[in-house]
């Protein structure tokens, strides 16, 4: 493109110079032969210099058009992320096609949830643009939308187009009359093709991550990521002025546990112990093993009252009835809620020190951190 431009500006040097030239031509030949001479060659080049101009200014759209894509682009793959990828995917699509709205959905590998998100447009149950309704696979879909009512704000237009195998995207316009023709298909096809390689990698990095946070016995998260997450939450929650709450708790007497019926188990013990700990949490909460016979659960947006809650259910959940030839197990454990001046390790130290204080009352109950016997 750069030469391009070089090229046509080039081409507008001659034409003045060539101008200059005749004109001085003129000067030095007064007949009036030259002189019609001179203005047809005049109103030649002149012609010619628009034409020039015009091209030049396409040249500079095209220039600025493509650098555009291209900065979109190096956006999209500069990022491993995968909410931050699908962001600038989405506002991508919404650029290069003159679009109001985009949706994509992602595939998810294996027994996954799809990923469904989209700009200017709520994925709460939305799904983009599906193809063809005998089953075959359509390069680009164009769609139109009518309505009983005339509201505004409605999307009245819609392009689909397939992300490989592992989704699709769609852009829409609310605006009347706005309609997407075949070159907003080749600029959001272009856009699918070069952006898939990102969207897949941040898509098996998430994955890889997913699993290295995990424990592999008993599935719930693991030690690291727990800390990760607390650090996380305590800065949120103090950003936003939010309530935070932990329990950490354990299996009381496990050793004996293990020492009676073997490691292996004991593993299987533990392992039912994190089913039934997944089976009386909250969606928000976020259950970890942070080692050992030692469990923890983060509670965002939540107190010492719903924690000493949690942890009657999770009294309940575990000794309620024997867990195999363990027999029937109670476990112990320390309650807090985060404090303005706690960071992530001395709230994690206040709970902690609050279970060995319900350990060393007796076992089977749980203590509320710098304070008393909670159950």
């Amino acid at each position: 493109m750069t030469s391009v431009l070089i090229s046509i500006s080039a081409g507008l040097g001659v034409c003045v110079l060539a101008l200059a030239v005749l004109l001085l031509t003129v000067q030095r030949r007064s007949s009036r032969k030259a002189a019609a001479r001179v203005s047809t060659v005049v109103e030649t080049l002149e012609n010619r210099m628009d034409e020039l101009a015009t091209e030049l200014a396409g040249a500079v759209e095209r220039a600025e058009e493509e650098g555009r894509r291209s900065r979109f682009l190096g956006e999209i793959a500069g990022s491993i992320d995968l909410d931050d990828v699908v962001a600038r995917t989405l506002q991508a699509a919404v650029s290069v096609t003159g679009a109001d709205a985009s949706l994509i959905r992602l595939e998810a590998r294996g027994d996954g949830q799809p990923l469904v998100a989209g700009q200017a447009l709520s994925a709460d149950g939305a799904e983009p643009i599906a193809g063809p309704p005998d089953g075959a696979r359509a390069r680009a879909v164009l769609v139109s939308y009518s309505y009983d009512g005339d509201e505004p704000g409605q999307i009245l237009s819609g392009l689909g187009v397939p992300l490989q195998d592992s989704g699709r995207i769609s852009v829409y316009s609310r605006t009347p009359g706005h309609t997407f023709d075949e070159e907003a298909a080749k600029q959001l096809t272009s856009l699918v093709e070069r952006a898939t390689p990102a969207l897949e990698n941040a898509q098996e990095f998430r994955e890889a991550r997913q699993l290295a946070d995990l424990d592999a016995l008993t599935g719930l998260h693991n030690r690291r990521y727990f800390h990760e997450l607390l650090a996380r939450e305590c800065a949120r929650a103090h950003r936003y002025n939010r309530r935070l709450g932990l329990i950490v708790f354990d299996v009381d007497d496990f050793k004996d546990v293990n020492d009676r019926i073997g490691h292996l188990a004991g593993d299987s013990v533990l392992a039912e112990a994190a089913e039934r700990v997944r089976s009386v949490v909250r969606t928000a909460d976020i259950p970890c093993r942070v080692g050992g016979d030692e469990f923890a659960v983060v509670m965002p947006e939540s107190g010492l009252e719903q924690a000493e809650q949690l942890f009657g259910r999770l009294q309940n959940a575990i000794s309620g009835r024997p867990i195999g030839s363990a027999g029937r197990l109670h476990i112990s454990a320390g309650v807090a809620e985060l404090k303005p001046e706690d960071d992530s390790i001395t709230f994690f130290e206040r709970a902690d020190q609050a279970l060995y204080r319900a350990k060393d009352a007796g076992k089977n109950r749980s203590f509320v951190a710098d304070g008393h016997a909670a159950a």
